[in-house]
């Protein structure tokens, strides 16, 4: 039976939107233009979108398959965003890959849009909510993105290098901040 519920679809929205912070991101996508040349904010919106509407339905299971419990999910995600946000606050590159003609999927669309915090909040509204108001808020937020990364060179102009620089350590801040709640709110369920 499906229910569309306004609130729960602006209440999930709003969750989704803080942990995925593409606000916040977008210091790494700008810096990621620089060392790319070209995001496909295209590809990269639809990729988040359908890795997180796969990870809504199969997700779990597919951490039971491989056993791996939904608490070490979220540890090594914590881990992840640890690292991107030292890479913010710090201006050090931790990440490093193969010299590729477009981060549009990885790392703009995985870990960064869809990553491990927006995979672990995606499980646990999943018990809290109706699937299909979820899906609403994962469309909505994808919408956002993608006008968010289409509109990055605007938003770098008129911020200009301190503004970015500013902001990037804020974010970084914040993120850092999610990283640690994350692997708080977890760990316990390792020793359990």
């Amino acid at each position: 039976m499906m229910f569309f519920d306004f609130k729960e679809i602006i209440t999930v929205s709003m969750v989704l939107f803080a942990v995925i912070d593409i606000v916040g991101t977008i210091p790494i996508v700008v810096d990621l233009r620089t060392k790319v040349g070209h995001i496909e904010s295209e590809k990269a919106s639809i990729a988040a979108g359908i890795i997180m509407i796969v990870f809504l339905f199969i997700g779990e299971e597919f951490l039971n398959l491989i056993g791996i419990d939904v608490h070490s999910f979220a540890v090594a995600g914590s881990f992840v965003l640890f690292f991107l946000a030292l890479e913010m606050i710090l201006g050090i590159r931790i990440y490093k890959d193969e010299e590729a003609s477009s981060a549009s999927i990885v790392p703009l669309a995985f870990p960064l849009i869809a990553g491990a915090g927006t995979m672990t909040t995606l499980l646990s509204l999943r018990s809290q909510f109706q699937t299909v108001n979820i899906v609403i808020a994962i469309i909505l937020n994808i919408i956002l993105v993608y006008v968010v990364l289409k509109s990055s060179p605007k938003i770098e102009k008129m911020l200009g290098k301190n503004g970015l620089g500013v902001i990037r350590k804020t974010f970084g801040v914040v993120l850092l901040a999610i990283a640690v709640k994350l692997f708080a709110a977890n760990v316990k369920g390792l020793f359990v």
